[in-house]
C-alpha cells in the first residue's frame, strides 16, 4: 500500500522548522514507526527520531499523530488512514516538551516533575523486621499506574500544561498517586498537602485527554481525582479546589443543581473581593444568557433558595459516592 507522510522537521542549530513529505510503499500490517525508519533509511537519511522496543514497552517513539499523542509502534498505518492512500498523515513531535531535532523531544523537564512527587515509598518509622502484607485489593487499585511506561504522551496532549507550566502535570500526579495510594507508604498525608499546592491535583481542568492518548490505560485523570479525594478525607480543604467541590456538592444536594451564582465565592472565599470582581465579566454574560435566575442569588440550604423536583434522588446518589478506602497493610513476623 502507498503511505503518504507529513513530518514536521526542526533543526534548532539553524533555527529551521518546516515539513517533509515522503510517498513509501509498505505492507498493509506496517505500523507508523515501520513507515518512518523506511523513510529514514531509503529516503532522508538526517530524519531524525526515536524508538527502540517496538514492542509498547519502553515509551520512546511517542509522537502526535494526525494532532493526537500515540506510540509509533502501536498505531498501524491502515487503521490511522482508514486505507486511503490519499490520507497524508501528519506526524509531529511531541506537545509541551523542547524539540531537540525533528521528532526527538528533550524528556527533562518531563523527568523533573517526576522528580518532583517523591516517587519513592517513605515507610513512617523504623523498617519492621517482618515483611508486609499488602492487601489483594489495595494492589490491584495501584495496577493501572504501575502499567505507566513514561512515554509522556498525557504530557503531550494536556490542555493545562500548554497554558501554565507549573502544572505537574498527569504523569507525575499519577505516579504521586502510586505512592500515596500505597498502605506502606507513612507520608502519605505530607504527600497529599504538597499536591494541593498551586500547580498540583486541582489544577487539572478534567478534559479527559491524558486517558484518551494513554497506550496502556492509565487513565492519570482518573488517579487525579483519587488524590483529591483522599486530600479531602484527610482534612486538606484549605485550597480554591477543595472549596469548590464543597460548593459544588452542596448545591446540588441543597438546591438539586448547579448554583452558579455562588460558586465563586465559595471556592475562592467570600471576602477575596479581588478574585471575584475578576469574574464579573463572565458572570455578566452567563446573566445576559440566562444562566443565573434570581432564585439564585439566594444562597444554597437558605429559605426560599432554588429547589428541584426529585431531591432525596439526588441526595441519595451523592451519599452512596464516596469512595472506598483500601484496607491498611499489616505487618508479619
Amino acid at each position: 500500500m502507498k503511505v503518504k507522510l507529513k513530518v514536521k522537521r526542526t533543526d534548532p542549530e539553524k533555527g529551521a522548522t518546516g515539513y517533509s513529505q515522503y510517498t513509501l510503499d509498505m505492507h498493509d500490517s506496517a505500523t507508523l514507526l515501520d513507515a518512518l525508519i523506511s523513510a529514514r533509511e531509503y529516503e532522508d537519511g538526517s530524519l531524525a527520531l526515536r524508538c527502540s522496543c517496538r514492542s509498547a514497552i519502553c515509551g520512546s517513539c511517542a509522537m502526535r499523530v494526525d494532532k493526537r499523542a500515540r506510540l509509533a509502534c502501536r498505531a498501524k498505518v491502515i487503521a490511522i488512514t482508514g486505507g486511503d492512500e490519499e490520507h497524508e498523515i501528519l506526524v509531529e513531535p511531541m506537545g509541551n516538551l523542547p524539540v531537540i531535532k525533528d521528532l526527538v523531544i528533550d524528556q527533562e523537564s518531563f523527568w523533573t516533575k517526576i522528580r518532583q512527587v517523591d516517587p519513592y515509598l517513605q515507610p513512617a518509622g523504623p523498617v519492621p523486621e517482618g515483611e508486609y502484607r499488602v492487601p489483594n485489593e489495595a494492589m490491584l487499585d495501584l495496577t493501572h499506574t504501575m502499567n505507566c511506561i513514561m512515554c509522556g504522551a498525557c504530557v503531550s496532549d494536556c490542555t493545562v500544561l500548554e497554558v501554565d507550566k507549573n502544572f505537574i502535570a498527569p504523569a507525575a500526579l499519577a505516579k504521586a498517586y502510586r505512592f500515596a495510594g500505597d498502605p506502606r507508604d507513612g507520608h502519605t498525608v505530607e504527600r497529599l498537602q504538597k499536591l494541593s499546592e498551586y500547580g498540583g491535583i486541582w489544577d487539572c481542568t478534567r478534559c479527559n485527554m491524558c486517558v484518551e492518548v494513554c497506550p496502556k490505560g492509565v487513565a492519570p485523570m482518573n488517579r487525579i481525582l483519587q488524590l483529591r479525594e483522599m486530600a479531602i478525607e484527610a482534612g486538606i480543604t484549605n485550597n480554591t479546589g477543595a472549596r469548590h467541590t464543597a460548593i459544588f456538592t452542596k448545591s446540588i444536594v441543597d438546591g438539586g443543581r448547579l448554583n452558579e451564582v455562588w460558586m465563586v465565592p465559595g471556592s475562592v472565599g467570600m471576602f477575596n473581593l479581588p478574585r471575584i470582581m475578576t469574574e464579573m465579566p463572565g458572570a455578566l454574560k452567563m446573566l445576559r444568557a440566562g444562566k443565573l435566575p434570581l432564585a439564585q442569588l439566594i444562597p444554597p440550604g437558605a429559605p426560599g433558595s432554588h429547589k428541584m423536583k426529585g431531591m432525596d434522588r439526588v441526595r441519595n446518589v451523592v451519599r452512596k459516592s464516596a469512595m472506598l478506602k483500601p484496607k491498611k497493610a499489616e505487618v508479619t513476623d
